[in-house]
């Protein structure tokens, strides 16, 4: 077990801009930077843990990597880090990321970072670690991180493929964990390829270390339709009463997130099927990440009364989709992909052949730009929405629309977004 100092270790390679904040860069040690938290996601974390009464102690990070999220809780809570890397040049790489982020904000010389600590070793050797440093003399440990290798070529994965496996980290770490009253600070980043199988065995595992300790899964997504992050908070950093979290985070750092939660004991609503679809009503294409965390009910609960008469029409990850009776209360919400009215229906398939009767039948109801939003084949796509807009850019309409095609039938959707000006 080697003891790293980050101060004084230096620079072998020039460091990468991060993908969420372009005047940051950060080292990174060979195939580290696929693998590396952006800052975006790192400072969320670590302003959401900061919300939270943390013990006295040492923040750990028992398979730290490049040490982004380490550096941004250190440096958002004031506490030192200790970071456990197997790989040594990765090591090195979260000291110099610490140090990175000790001078962005003005801290190099403060305590947190002076008595920070990264080492190059098994991050389940507790035993070794507490030998190496005396953490008791910094209060223990205060807070455990674990982000653990899993396979990245995979749609899915088993919690054995993991590595370091949580029941190791557990076994390991908890002797020396800070207790509070609702029990230790843990938050797990876990792969959002884990099905809900997997999830419940993950559960099983925390159960049977910590008896009816509190936990908050968290989805996070960037947007695109996909959940890049999941992660379970556990004990005093989970948050009373709130099972599920889904973060939707804003296109820029600092801005404000989008986020829903649902409480432990909520009901599920009940999913009405769509059986036809009528001029007039409402059609939301939701974003999937919002749909895979399985929190869309509570959300379509937020933005949509009992008596809109909520139906699924297509609840599938590539493009979910809701009929209801009445406007959304926020159509701009960043869970929403479109929401419009149905102005038309068209019995017609969407093809090369129909598309000028598409496009007429745009142009009676006023339509000035038409996005396709139903699936078709991909060499087919570009080429019927490349006429629908040459052939609308032509004309004088005022309307905004989209496309989108009923579930069990050929029955296109004329749907105009809401905010438009003839359809307020």
């Amino acid at each position: 077990m080697e003891v790293l100092t980050p101060s004084q270790q230096e620079a072998v390679h020039p460091p990468v801009a991060d993908a969420t904040m372009s005047d940051l860069a950060f080292y990174h040690a060979s195939e580290g930077k696929p693998l590396a938290t952006p800052w975006q996601v790192a400072m969320v974390r670590a302003k959401a843990v900061a919300e939270f009464n943390l013990p006295r102690g040492v923040l750990l990070d028992c398979a730290c990597g490049s040490g982004i999220q380490l550096a941004a809780y250190a440096s958002q809570l004031k506490m030192p880090a200790l970071g456990i890397e197997l790989d040594r040049d990765r090591a090195i790489a979260s000291c110099l990321n610490l140090n990175t982020i000790a001078k962005r904000f003005h801290t190099f010389d403060q305590g947190w970072h002076r008595r920070s600590s990264i080492l190059a070793g098994d991050g389940t050797a507790s035993e070794e670690v507490i030998q190496s440093v005396d953490i008791e003399a910094m209060g223990g440990i205060s807070f455990l991180h674990l982000d653990p290798a899993r396979p990245r070529n995979s749609r899915t994965h088993g919690l054995d493929e993991m590595q370091p496996n949580l029941s190791s980290v557990f076994q390991a770490w908890k002797p020396y964990l800070a207790e509070s009253s609702r029990g230790p600070s843990i938050v797990l980043d876990l792969s959002p390829r884990l099905t809900d199988e997997r999830r419940q065995e993950v559960e099983s595992l925390v159960e049977e270390v910590w008896p009816g300790i509190e936990r908050t899964w968290t989805w996070m997504s960037r947007g695109g339709g996909r959940v890049d992050r999941l992660e379970l908070w556990l004990g005093n950093v989970s948050t009373k009463g709130i099972s599920k979290r889904f973060v939707r985070l804003a296109p820029t750092v600092g801005a404000a997130n989008s986020v829903i939660e649902q409480r432990e004991v909520e009901t599920t609503t009940e999913h009405h099927s769509l059986l036809t679809a009528r001029r007039n009503e409402w059609v939301t294409i939701l974003d999937a990440a919002l749909v895979e965390s399985g929190l869309a009910d509570a959300w379509i609960s937020e933005q949509l009364s009992t008596a809109a008469n909520v139906r699924w029409a297509d609840s599938s990850p590539r493009r979910p989709r809701i009929h209801h009776n009445g406007p959304l209360k926020n159509p701009h919400h960043p869970f929403v992909q479109a929401t419009g009215r149905v102005v038309e229906l068209l019995d017609k398939p969407l093809d090369e052949e129909n598309i000028d009767e598409i496009v007429s039948t745009a142009l009676e109801n006023d339509i000035s730009a038409m996005t396709i939003r139903m699936s078709l084949d991909a060499s087919l796509q570009p080429k019927l929405q490349g006429n629908i807009d040459r052939q609308l850019k032509r004309r004088q309409g005022r309307r905004k629309a989209f496309l989108t095609k009923h579930t069990s039938s050929n029955h296109l959707l004329f749907c105009v977004q809401m905010g438009e000006k003839s359809d307020q």
